[in-house]
């Protein structure tokens, strides 16, 4: 008895510093404070950060497991850069859940529910007016994530939250692109959420995440075209 008494009464340990960093470097891949492609050097990582190199490179073993980062013998880390294929296939992957999630809102939301999806709705609406890509960025994501969790289905809303970091991931650099349309499909859904009208929230949850797919795939087309048709400098020979 007495030991069971006891074991509540443990003092939780902190995070581990290593956790710490990859929480915050991860952060900073998915905002595009670091971008796709960039060379993570570990010195000045653990400057910004004020750590010492070790968990910062402990940190980037944890981000190349998990497929933020590649690890390249000989190079170093550099921030992973997604594939066509992976974005295209992770996108849709997301559409599919959360058409669903959207589909069972509409069925399940009550007028608390749909009111704190307005209130989201409004901040980001607010964000972007304000040239805030961070925050608009926050609140798509966060918008998205309530409708799940109005879903009242965990296994979906367990799916939903493995994907909801990459996509935000790539919703950053279409942010600004997609702009004031993205925020009308959401009022959009929020309305045939309201109205209980589960076929049509289905249906505009579908149409939006397709618009997102597209148009991130579109921006990394237009990012390709551009590097492509950049002169390669020549590059000087070593003096020996």
């Amino acid at each position: 008895m007495l030991r069971t008494e006891m074991a509540t009464q443990r003092i939780a340990r902190p995070v581990p510093l290593r956790e710490s960093v990859f929480e915050a470097i991860l952060e900073l891949i998915i905002t595009s404070s670091l971008s796709p492609g960039q060379h993570l050097v570990e010195n000045e990582l653990a400057d910004l950060l004020g750590v010492s190199r070790q968990p910062v490179r402990e940190a980037l073993q944890l981000l190349s497991g998990e497929g933020w980062v590649d690890l390249r013998p000989g190079q170093g880390a550099f921030v992973h850069l997604p594939t066509h294929e992976e974005a295209d296939q992770l996108l849709a992957v997301r559409g599919l859940l959360e058409t669903e999630s959207a589909r069972l809102a509409a069925l399940n939301s009550d007028e608390s529910g749909t009111a704190h999806l307005r209130e989201i709705c409004a901040r980001g609406e607010a964000a972007h007016n304000a040239g805030d890509v961070d925050g608009a960025v926050a609140s798509n994501a966060e918008l998205h994530a309530y409708v799940t969790a109005l879903s009242g289905n965990k296994v979906l809303a367990e799916l939903a939250a493995q994907v909801s970091r990459r996509v935000r991931w790539y919703y950053t650099p279409v942010a600004r692109h997609r702009g004031a349309k993205s925020w009308e499909e959401h009022t959009a859904l929020i309305d045939a959420i309201e109205a209980g009208d589960s076929h049509r929230a289905a249906e505009v949850m579908r149409d939006h995440t397709e618009h997102t797919r597209r148009s991130y795939l579109e921006q990394r087309t237009d990012d390709t075209d551009d590097t492509a048709a950049e002169p390669v400098p020549a590059r000087r020979r070593r003096s020996r």
